[in-house]
């Protein structure tokens, strides 16, 4: 099988070549042009694995492998760097920072191979006081990026003890956007709720992100089965009145619980 991987791997980056020579769209490309569909591919990829469609999901991996070879193309030609030092990089990396692997150092938990993580990323910066949290990309979604600095935290040490000392912090933050002082104040309450849950979440070994995904997709079945219902009755959703929404949503969650 590693010599066949191989050689699919090969062949991906000849058909880059050829792209690269041969095509007049593939030849325009930047990085600059590639960051947003590489940025969509990164969604679908994340779609087809909340679908749990392993057809789409080995498509959608598909895609993400032309980027990345794609991006380490157009740096060889710059002569920046080759997608072998793409690959030596991450291989060195993971080897520096799983020494529980590839060392004599002990890591008999999860939790410990990321106290461990976090404590060789400071060293790699000569142990200055670069921030744990500098790793968090600045343009991630709130909700991910609240979970990964959060996660980060956690990996030095800084959080609740457990899950049920969390929740008593959502209750009180909960308490306190009931009783905003201002219209500002309210917001910031409120990205405090979000914040706790997001912590709770994590305690409770829970995707926050995942979960409002599927609460999403879950209320999007539910409303346009209303429609389906309302459109059966020659009906549109304008001017429906608040008791016939009811009724229509509790017939929606019969079918989609």
């Amino acid at each position: 099988m590693r010599a066949e991987d191989l050689q699919s791997f090969d062949r991906l980056l000849t058909i880059m070549d050829d792209l690269r020579d041969k095509c007049p769209w593939d030849r325009e490309q930047t990085i600059n042009t590639l960051r947003k569909l590489t940025i969509e591919e990164t969604y679908e990829l994340a779609d087809a694995i909340d679908s749990g469609d392993w057809v789409q999901l080995k498509g959608e991996l598909g895609d993400l492998f032309l980027h990345l070879v794609f991006y380490s193309k157009i740096a060889s030609e710059k002569n920046q760097f080759t997608v072998s030092d793409v690959l030596n990089e991450i291989c060195e990396k993971l080897i520096h920072r799983h020494p529980h692997i590839y060392s004599n150092i002990k890591a008999d938990s999860s939790k410990k191979v990321k106290e461990n993580w976090e404590a060789i990323k400071i060293n790699e910066n000569g142990g200055k006081s670069k921030s744990v949290l500098a790793g968090v990309p600045k343009s991630l979604p709130a909700l991910v990026k609240a979970y990964r600095v959060q996660e980060k935290a956690q990996g030095v040490g800084f959080d609740w003890p457990d899950a049920e000392s969390v929740w008593e912090k959502v209750e009180e933050e909960l308490k306190e956007l009931r009783n905003p002082s201002s219209r500002n104040n309210e917001l910031m309450e409120l990205g405090d709720v979000m914040f706790s849950l997001v912590n709770y979440a994590k305690h409770r070994g829970l995707d926050p992100e995942q979960a409002l995904s599927l609460s999403n997709e879950k209320f999007l079945k539910r409303f346009q089965k209303m429609e389906e219902i309302l459109a059966q009755k020659k009906k549109t959703p304008i001017g429906v009145e608040i008791e016939e929404w009811n009724d229509l949503w509790n017939e929606a969650k019969k079918i989609y619980s």
